[in-house]
């Protein structure tokens, strides 16, 4: 298959991807006319509320009675006047989450980012030589630089542009009634520190505002908005390109949570070990990702701000209407067969929650580099990632759990998370049962429930200030004498001596078996 990795997964164009998860069973194909006005995202939202999740690709989203209702009539069609085809919930399965990340389990993935966080000095000529070649690998996932990639393949520009806008060249989607109108929702926002030059790739949700016009859904805290703002004060426009599709891993990378100036890019290459192609921008000197499937460029200008929203959000509600920063397109290019690569949020669990599941997992072993103690950590999709964080630690000293609180809200986009659970290391904190149990076993509120303040999510509506409300810590550990005025002697948990478990297996798999043949 092209362009596919020595594990035969590929990676570089969603095209392939596509015909990937097609020959493994993992997509469905629907030919006949849906309206992407709410329609498409009824039909996704089913299947991934049912459990059943397949990428859906729609081979013709066309206008239907729902777009006519807001005056929404024309199909997205390419250069040679075929419709745009459609695909989500590409993301929405671990399998295909996995798959995405470069191998056939989440875990290769996490076994890459921890390898270099494991290698200590080198020890010797063959341990240098070792370590020489493991460099030289990583080294290979620098992005690459190409003089013209297939997503320049049709220009739309000038003239052209003003007849040919957003809604014509791709089928956006409207997803919830109550919606301020069609967002791109994966977009990828290319934007450059003007300080050092650096890239950043983030996602930021953009409303279509008309042709060539949308919003820029930068959040106060978020690197596009700092870029913005840098900008802003030297009163001079900001360059913008957008990418759609393209390697899938790149959509995953621009969701991670990176520090500033850390390319999204080069982390995607590094996750999948094969480097993302890039070239330079028709309008602007930005570098995109040669073979996106779309790129939008174009610019902020400093001062400019419209009313954006409402959306229905991944929180479940809607964000209301507010002030954000307007993109300007000068330029739309495509692949001549591009698919539209789009997503949908709303009360979960929705797609999202398999590329958050990926976050968790990718970035435990770099939570753990700061916080030693720390065993596993749990973001519960149905508390949106950024509302709980369920995380156990082995224990050492009186307060513990207080301090990785405390270090949670002072670290990077975790920093948001509004109540802290932390349990002991033998608790499974993906088992909500076994944490119930736990957690209600060994806490006294007066005592083990703790409150803070900080930064909180812009999305969130619930704080009496906007980015800035409440924390609450829950100290769900065995307690130590003397730890807040513990005196007592805690108890051991029930369990069963190991001796009459050994014993009792063979009988037991006998007896299970006895029941299951009777079945």
């Amino acid at each position: 298959m092209a362009n596919s990795r020595s594990d035969g997964i590929p990676g570089r164009s969603l095209h392939d991807f596509v015909r990937f998860l097609e020959e493994k069973g993992e997509l469905i194909r629907i030919s006949e006319p849906v309206d992407p006005v709410l329609e498409v995202t009824e039909i996704a939202d089913r299947f991934v509320k049912n459990g059943e999740n397949p990428a859906l690709l729609f081979e013709n989203p066309q206008p239907g009675k729902y777009s006519a209702g807001v005056g929404r009539t024309e199909q997205a069609h390419t250069a040679d006047g075929k419709p745009v085809p459609l695909l989500i919930n590409l993301f929405a399965s671990e399998q295909r989450m996995a798959w995405a990340l470069g191998g056939n389990t989440i875990g290769v993935a996490v076994a890459r980012i921890e390898e270099p966080l494991k290698m200590g000095p080198p020890e010797g000529l063959w341990e240098k030589i070792r370590m020489l070649g493991k460099l030289k690998e990583w080294g290979s996932a620098t992005p690459k630089s190409v003089g013209r990639g297939p997503c320049q393949e049709v220009i739309v520009q000038g003239e052209d542009l003003a007849q040919r806008g957003l809604l014509d060249l791709m089928p956006v989607l409207t997803t919830w009634p109550q919606d301020g109108g069609p967002y791109i929702t994966t977009p990828l926002v290319i934007t450059r520190n003007p300080a050092n030059g650096r890239r950043n790739i983030g996602m930021y949700r953009m409303q279509v505002f008309d042709g060539r016009t949308t919003g820029m859904h930068w959040q106060i805290h978020k690197t596009g908005a700092a870029h913005y703002a840098e900008y802003e004060q030297k009163n001079e426009r900001m360059p913008v390109c957008v990418a759609i599709g393209g390697p899938p891993v790149l959509t995953y990378a621009a969701t991670a949570p990176l520090p500033p100036d850390i390319d999204e890019a080069l982390f995607a290459g590094f996750l999948t070990g094969a480097p993302i192609r890039m070239c330079r921008a028709v309008t602007n000197d930005l570098e995109v990702p040669a073979d996106a499937d779309f790129i939008i460029e174009g610019y902020v200008a400093p001062g400019e701000r419209r009313i954006e929203g409402d959306f229905g959000d991944h929180t479940g509600w809607y964000s209301l209407a507010e002030e954000f920063p307007v993109f300007h397109v000068t330029a739309i290019t495509s692949r001549r067969d591009p698919i539209y690569l789009t997503t949908m949020v709303g009360r979960p669990p929705m797609e999202d929650g398999w590329l958050g599941l990926a976050t968790e997992r990718l970035f435990l072993p770099l939570l753990k580099v700061p916080l030693p103690e720390v065993v596993d950590y749990h973001l519960p999709v149905s508390a949106c990632f950024h509302n709980l964080v369920i995380i156990s630690i082995r224990k050492r000293y009186p307060g513990h759990a207080r301090k990785v609180c405390q270090a949670l809200w002072g670290t990077g986009q975790i920093m948001f998370t509004k109540t802290v659970i932390v349990v002991d290391e033998d608790v499974n904190v993906h088992d909500p049962n076994e944490v119930i149990w736990r957690v209600t076993g060994s806490l006294d509120p007066a005592r083990d429930v703790f409150f803070s303040e900080g930064p909180v999510d812009q999305l969130d509506h619930a704080t009496n200030l906007a980015c800035f409300g409440g924390k609450m810590g829950i100290d769900g550990t065995r307690k130590i004498k003397g730890e807040a005025g513990y005196e007592r002697e805690w108890p051991d948990l029930v369990a069963m001596d190991p001796q009459v478990k050994a014993d009792v297996e063979t009988r037991w798999a006998d007896l299970l078996g006895r029941l299951r043949g009777g079945r």
